[in-house]
């Protein structure tokens, strides 16, 4: 039942009042307060066809942020694209739907169409042969990219921005971008054109420098023409450093021997570089970083902890976090892990951890491991998701079925907090959202509002009840925002108490009503396994988990601690599905303190619906005390559509099992069957739009005559959602240094 007006004004002040007693009662300095934000979702991990993706840019922004049937929404949206270079102009526009003045549809001329043959010269050092030369990411940035996304930022009034995805020299990529440039203030009044042709006011080229003098693909030795850049880092090595390239100005580390330990010193420079000339407008994210394997010291392959903490000492303001959720969430392999990937020294090599966990890579989907390693050390390291959007795999960009990915926000959201004040949302703003942790993922629509609260009780002192900081969470959900409260903390922050004070951690969550954008209607395979008849578009949450782990402080570097590569191959993912567990991980690569201490769900109590006095929405809130602490520690939350003991999917403890039992590429692992045969099944050569497919579609693997889940059925089943974490600093215990 919705409430009236007059009662949703009552119950706006009594959350008012009980906020602002709170504060007087909670001894210590006042705290500043906050500037005003919500939360907002959206995606900086995609592609065009200026690198390897399958739609111009103009299609993706539509796909990602347009509100009509078949687009998703996004508040912000960044585009990226993998550093180096390619031949293909993704400035042009597949057709005239997509057209706009400055940037008409040409016919025969659409974004698969090289950079010479529409009239463009490609600089610097050149590869390839006309009329298909490749152009240089840096020159694609600066001259072409950017001006599109400046254009239809100011058309649309979308805060667009343009990020790359950077080949990180000794490992794989990185998600990152400077925004330094990119949409000035003066664009909200500027007058656009209409005719062909756009000079931006803004500009990228901070960016665009970095691609060239830090992206292993970029061998450009011009200094960027007559940009006549140098890539010099105040206080390194520079020309004193055996990589040093006089002609290109830049690092060019030798391949062979020790190559990836050479290139790994490059992206720590690059990250100083970042931190010397860009430190508020940078970010630096590992992307599916477990997917190459472990770190190859002779090579360009994956990460070990080491290396994140690496990079998180260097530059703790930009290198704050991962996306162990990756994106190509419908591919034959989840994320595109998979065993035996890489051939690293002479030896196939499985992506580390072997497969995803629920979607989720082995780093932050396993209870214990690298994620809860740093955050154990007190680190500000996040967790992000991305789409990582190239293609549909067997079906186009329009179809609702995949075989590869999902578009940006239609499977997975990063909702961040951003702080505009009242402004409308910059790159600024959500750089500063990112770098904060204040933000949660989740996919499938599972959840999409979310309060995280921690609140000190100290007996005598300040009571607290669970109920109070229950109401303070409830307010800050329903209005899309967080807590602005004394003794209190929310994603990405700490809370300062002294020994004995009392923790209650409030949780309230939207599970949204009716669909989402999955295209099938059908039963959920996975749940049908246990009897549960759940329309696979219509996922319900079935519990959160409150995971809690002790702050020991940070590990040193050279310490034997600091470092720890995952177990290998069957060391860790035996060949039937099981994992080794923790205890075949080193030392420093887990925290064993990590644990769930608190299961809420609507079985037994542990959650109340609410209504919300703002929309009339429902809400599930939650809260758990934590008694005396004495030890500085952190909590933070996951949740699921699917209950403990799921075969295949979930162990006894809720825990995601391996990805393998659901992945394409080997059949004989495949063990969840998909038996609904509906009336509204497309075959695979139609270009699907609709949202109704009442049966298991036709694209799935067929074992002995049996369908089986994968590809995108195998996504749309397992959904989960992952918050940062809440430290609690406790007075006279470990500090947790990297958080204020």
């Amino acid at each position: 039942m919705r409430l009236g007006f007059d009662q949703r004004e009552i119950a706006l002040a009594a959350v008012a009042a009980l906020g602002a007693m709170a504060m007087s009662a909670v001894p210590g300095t006042a705290q500043a307060a906050k500037t005003a934000g919500t939360y907002v979702t959206g995606d900086f991990h995609n592609h065009t066809t200026c690198s390897d993706g399958s739609i111009s840019m103009q299609k993706l922004i539509k796909k990602a942020t347009g509100r009509d049937e078949g687009n998703y929404g996004l508040d912000w949206f960044v585009q990226s694209g993998h550093g180096g270079n390619g031949n293909r102009n993704c400035s042009l526009v597949e057709d005239e739907t997509l057209g706009t003045p400055a940037y008409p549809y040409v016919a025969g001329k659409g974004p698969t169409t090289t950079w010479e043959n529409s009239g463009v010269t490609p600089k610097g050092d050149v590869s390839g042969t006309s009329p298909n030369r490749n152009m240089w990411r840096w020159q694609s940035i600066q001259e072409y990219q950017y001006p599109v996304l400046e254009y239809h930022a100011s058309l649309k009034n979308l805060p667009l921005f343009i990020g790359i995805e950077n080949n990180a020299a000794g490992h794989e990529h990185i998600s990152t971008s400077i925004v330094t440039g990119q949409m000035p203030v003066a664009l909200d009044t500027a007058a656009l054109p209409n005719k062909p042709g756009y000079n931006p006011i803004g500009n990228a080229n901070g960016l665009a420098q970095w691609e060239y003098c830090f992206d292993r693909g970029d061998t450009d030795t011009s200094r960027g023409g007559s940009n006549n850049w140098n890539c010099a880092v105040p206080g390194s090595l520079n020309a004193a450093d055996p990589s040093w390239n006089a002609i290109a100005q830049k690092l060019i580390p030798a391949s062979g021997t020790g190559n990836g330990t050479l290139g790994h010193n490059k992206s720590l420079e690059s990250l100083k570089w970042m931190a010397q000339f860009h430190a508020a407008g940078s970010y630096y994210v590992p992307a599916h970083l477990e997917r190459p394997g472990p770190f190859n010291p002779d090579g360009n392959n994956g990460y070990n902890i080491e290396h994140l903490r690496d990079f998180n000492n260097t530059a703790p303001n930009i290198a704050f976090g991962f996306e162990s959720q990756p994106g190509h969430g419908a591919a034959n392999n989840r994320g595109e892990y998979q065993v035996k990937r890489n051939n690293i020294g002479g030896v196939q090599t499985d992506s580390v951890g072997g497969t995803t966990y629920g979607g989720t890579g082995v780093y932050a989907g396993y209870l214990g491991g690298v994620w809860d390693a740093l955050l154990g050390e007190g680190r500000n390291w996040w967790f992000f998701a991305s789409s990582d959007w190239h293609n549909r795999g067997s079906f186009g960009p329009d179809d609702r079925r995949s075989t590869q990915d999902f578009l940006p926000g239609e499977y997975q959201r990063d909702h961040v907090m951003v702080r505009t004040g009242g402004d409308k949302i910059r790159p600024q703003t959500v750089v500063n959202g990112l770098r904060s942790g204040n933000s949660f993922a989740a996919s499938g629509q599972l959840i999409d509002r979310l309060s995280f609260v921690a609140c000190t009780s100290y007996p005598g002192v300040t009571a607290r009840t669970n109920a109070a900081v229950e109401s303070l969470a409830v307010s800050a959900a329903t209005r899309n925002t967080d807590i602005d409260t004394a003794g209190c903390a929310t994603m990405g922050e700490k809370l300062v108490v002294r020994p004995g004070a009392d923790i209650i951690v409030a949780v309230v969550v939207r599970d949204p009503e009716g669909k989402n954008n999955s295209p099938y209607v059908f039963p959920n395979p996975s749940l049908m396994q246990i009897g549960v008849q759940q329309p696979i578009n219509k996922p319900v949450l079935d519990h959160v988990d409150l995971i809690r782990g002790m702050v020991t402080g940070y590990k040193k570097p050279g310490s034997a601690d600091y470092y720890g590569e995952w177990p290998r191959n069957t060391n860790w993912l035996r060949t039937d599905g099981t994992t080794a567990g923790l205890s075949a991980v080193p030392a420093g690569a887990k925290n064993t303190t990590a644990a769930v201490i608190k299961t809420f769900n609507g079985y037994a109590g542990g959650w109340t619906p609410v209504v919300s006095p703002v929309d009339g929405s429902k809400f599930y809130k939650m809260s758990y005390r934590i008694s005396n602490v004495s030890t500085s520690q952190y909590v933070r939350l996951r949740g699921s559509n699917l209950p403990p003991s799921v075969p295949y999917e979930t162990d006894a403890n809720g825990n995601p099992l391996s990805d393998l039992y659901t992945n394409a590429s080997d059949t004989t692992k495949l063990r969840i069957p998909c038996t609904t045969v509906g009336s509204n099944v497309p075959d695979n050569s139609v270009n699907y739009t609709g949202t109704n497919i009442d049966g298991c579609p036709a694209h799935l693997p067929v074992v002995g005559g049996v369908k089986y889940v994968a590809y995108d059925v195998a996504a749309w089943s397992d959904l989960w959602f992952y918050s940062n974490p809440i430290y609690v600093e406790v007075a006279g215990s470990t500090l947790v240094a990297g958080v204020k």
